[in-house]
């Protein structure tokens, strides 16, 4: 059997998708006697003579009071040669954004249009997003052909007018059918009442479709969603990445490379369900990876080739459309990204145009979105993602945006490719490179609880560093929060802030030769590996150094007293008390209080450091 084939169906209000799709199932024979029954009774009801085919996906009693289709309706058949899923999606302008919902996953859109009415804003709206969600092949369904008296000139009308709009689009591949959905003329067979129509019907041209290619197999990713660790006895030392995999083919043996850790190492088994062993696996596919090295790897991260690797950024150039009713997208908005298994924060930091998707004119001047309209935006993420531009992989490409206050999902998006930079804000480059400086900076980042001993640490450290010749400074925490970071709190937000702050501040000095020595509390994983980023993205080396001293035992310490204010409630979101703290997995140095004292310490952190 062929692959299954994904249909979303599109057009104005009663052009009669609903019937088509009722069409489909009925002509198809996958409709229950129980299901056929209750049509009738419904179409009874409503004065009709025989079933009427739409009520079989308009679902909801709202569609059936209105005869209209609000929500996406989802339907599933099967022929001998083909299985199908149809999302019904909405025709009425107020629900253009559930049209975006369904047919994001689609391969193949059924635009139907009304042979008395033409071509309409609606037929354009759905055409150009359909261009826009990527889906590559097109169907213009030229419905109720019957009320034109099935009359040739009026489809070749229609026909023309819209091949002139869909040159302004992409349309890979755009077909014609003239029909009659309520009297299924050349719906599943040919329809003897337009004999001057020699192509194939709908369902026979659904049937053949070939979609094979559309999928693409040279970038191989699989965002990961889950790292399995079974309980049992029997696999004790089993570690498996769960992940839908989102382009190209994965296979035992293959060399893979850990986004964002840039770990590189071997696939060992490939799984399926079930735990059953495969050979490879595609895209699409729901498996298992088990590899031949235990690195750092967590949701959201992203397994791809060495030599093959999605851009990677922060900055992002993107084309969304705006879903929500009571709110609307203006500059400088925060919103909750979830991009493939990727969740972090986004902020608006311009919206470039809002887009006439009648016209396809840009409004260079809009200063917001609201529902239904589509924009170019740059957004600044948090966390660095991992994408391909939308074209080349729908998976990678694709995001949707969150409002933190409602939970409700205000946009989806379709990344266009990395924020260039702004015109009038650029990178002047120097004369002198670091290869040029008589000393190479990098950057040693002690990271632990308060208590743990980073200063002490740090400050022999940079002693040593100094003595020996070598520029050094130590960025503290504490001492940065009286200047560079005086306003910033502790909440997580403010956190991220403080650290993104400082490893500016580190790769700037690096740069300049100097050993930027970080002595800051810094808990959450991904603001550290977005400071390693940030740093090996300018091939700047960075040490990430965790003091790893019991929560007990910096406590008992206490030089500040902060934890007994802590215990007592004047200190909020203290870290280690009453916020969180995560340990680094594999830091580039760990020390104990058991390796020795601050001397000690102070030479395993510089060996560890002239290493490289």
């Amino acid at each position: 059997m062929s692959q299954l084939l994904r249909i979303a169906t599109a057009g104005s209000v009663d052009d009669g998708k609903s019937t088509l799709i009722g069409r489909l199932l009925f002509d198809g024979k996958s409709i229950f006697e129980d299901q056929l029954s209750a049509v009738a009774t419904a179409s009874a009801a409503r004065g009709h003579e025989g079933p009427d085919l739409a009520l079989l996906t308009d679902g909801l009693r709202a569609e059936r009071e209105q005869g209209i289709t609000i929500d996406v309706a989802y339907r599933y058949f099967a022929t001998p040669k083909r299985k199908f899923i149809i999302a019904d999606t909405p025709g009425h302008i107020q629900y253009t954004r559930n049209m975006v919902t369904g047919a994001s996953t689609a391969d193949v859109a059924l635009i139907l249009i009304d042979a008395r009415h033409g071509v309409l804003e609606q037929s354009r709206r759905h055409a150009f997003l359909a261009t826009l969600l990527g889906i590559p092949h097109v169907v213009l369904c030229i419905n109720k052909m019957d009320l034109v008296d099935f009359s040739e000139d009026r489809f070749n009308e229609i026909r023309e007018e819209f091949a002139a709009f869909a040159t302004k689009l992409e349309v890979a591949d755009l077909t014609f059918i003239p029909m009659s959905a309520l009297s299924g003329d050349n719906v599943v067979t040919h329809s003897a009442a337009m004999p001057w129509y020699d192509g194939p019907a709908l369902l026979h041209h659904l049937e053949g479709l070939h979609v094979a290619s559309d999928r693409n197999l040279i970038d191989t990713r699989m965002p990961v969603q889950y790292v399995i660790r079974p309980q049992q006895a029997d696999f004790h030392d089993f570690r498996g990445y769960a992940g839908t995999i989102a382009g190209g083919v994965f296979r035992p043996g293959d060399e893979v490379v850990a986004l964002p850790s840039g770990f590189s190492t071997t696939v060992t088994n490939v799984l399926g369900p079930g735990g059953t062993k495969l050979d490879e696996a595609f895209t699409g596919q729901a498996v298992t990876i088990e590899l031949a090295d235990n690195i750092d790897i967590s949701r959201g991260d992203m397994l791809c080739r060495p030599n093959n690797r999605p851009t990677s950024s922060q900055d992002v150039d993107a084309m969304i459309a705006w879903m929500d009713t009571d709110l609307s997208l203006s500059t400088d908005s925060t919103y909750t990204i979830l991009h493939t298994t990727r969740e972090t924060r986004a902020s608006v930091k311009s919206l470039e145009y809002r887009l006439d998707i009648n016209t396809l004119h840009r409004d260079e001047k809009a200063a917001s979105l609201g529902l239904n309209e589509i924009g170019r935006v740059k957004l600044r993420t948090q966390k660095p993602l991992h994408f391909d531009p939308y074209r080349r992989n729908r998976e990678t490409g694709g995001f949707i945006l969150i409002d933190d206050a409602t939970n409700r999902t205000v946009a989806a998006g379709m990344i266009l490719g990395e924020t260039q930079n702004e015109p009038n804000i650029v990178w002047h480059s120097g004369a002198v490179t670091r290869e040029h400086r008589k000393t190479k900076g990098s950057t040693l980042w002690f990271t632990g609880l308060s208590g743990s001993g980073k200063s002490s640490v740090a400050v022999e450290v940079e002693r040593r560093l100094v003595a020996s010749g070598l520029p050094a400074y130590i960025l503290d925490g504490d001492n940065l929060r009286h200047g560079l970071n005086a306003g910033l709190g502790f909440s997580p937000e403010d956190r991220q802030e403080n650290v993104r702050r400082v490893a500016e501040v580190a790769k700037l000095m690096a740069d300049a030769g100097v050993v930027a020595i970080v002595s800051l509390v810094s808990p959450y994983r991904e603001h550290r590996d977005a400071a390693r980023a940030g740093h090996e993205a300018d091939g700047l080396p960075f040490f990430e150094i965790f003091m790893d001293t019991p929560l007990e035992e910096c406590e008992a310490r206490d030089p500040k007293g902060l934890y007994a204010k802590a215990r007592a409630g004047e200190i909020p979101e203290f870290t280690g008390v009453s916020a969180p703290y995560e340990a680094p997995q594999r830091p580039d140095l760990l020390l104990r209080p058991s390796d020795g004292d601050v001397d000690a310490l102070a030479t395993l952190v510089i060996e560890r450091m002239q290493r490289d």
